[in-house]
């Protein structure tokens, strides 16, 4: 098991939001200086999520989530949030991000999922969002009506490895991950979750 320190950022703001909801966010400070810490408690990588980008469709903070891998060299940086096309794929990736996971894009447009993971394999994960379950898109505003481990099994049909899950009713509220949903994803799969 690997431990991913979250860093979210919504308006250039380390933040954490209670459930992903907008209402309930705790203010952090500066997303870099929660970058160097997490790193200098021995985090290897960093799972940060451009809340901007997952709730406006397209990433918002790419030169602050550049500046965030290059402060950090020694961790490696995965970025979510509003990833949508090759280009910002390619953007990120570029810009020192090591991984970029494509959330909203597993549900809406899985031929696009199936070139990134052709195309760069080894730089793509793709995110599950749920509630009670169903998976959540769009900033996890909108419920696409598709299972968990549906969508899990389709997208390793489509060549992914790795996928990033989040059990929405435990986000934010300290309370741990929902570690029966994922034992049944990792049994119902060939992924690495």
């Amino acid at each position: 098991m690997k431990i991913y320190p979250a860093i979210d950022i919504l308006a250039g703001k380390a933040v954490r939001l209670k459930r992903g909801r907008l209402d309930q966010a705790t203010v952090y400070g500066d997303p870099l200086e929660m970058a160097a810490k997490w790193v200098g408690k021995g985090a290897e990588w960093l799972h940060v999520v451009d809340l901007d980008g997952a709730f406006e469709g397209e990433p918002k903070n790419i030169a602050l989530l550049s500046q965030m891998a290059a402060a950090v060299p020694s961790a490696r940086v995965q970025v979510g949030g509003g990833i949508r096309s090759m280009t910002v794929v390619e953007r990120l990736l570029d810009s020192g991000i090591w991984r970029v996971v494509l959330g909203t894009a597993a549900v809406r447009d899985p031929e696009f999922v199936r070139r990134a993971l052709k195309e760069r394999e080894h730089h793509i994960a793709v995110g599950i969002d749920a509630r009670d379950g169903s998976v959540q898109v769009s900033g996890w505003t909108e419920d696409s009506h598709i299972g968990a481990i549906e969508l899990a099994q389709k997208l390793q049909g489509l060549g992914a490895r790795v996928v990033i899950y989040t059990d929405i009713s435990r986000d934010g509220v300290l309370e741990g991950p929902n570690v029966q949903a994922t034992k049944e994803m990792l049994e119902s799969t060939e992924l690495f979750v």
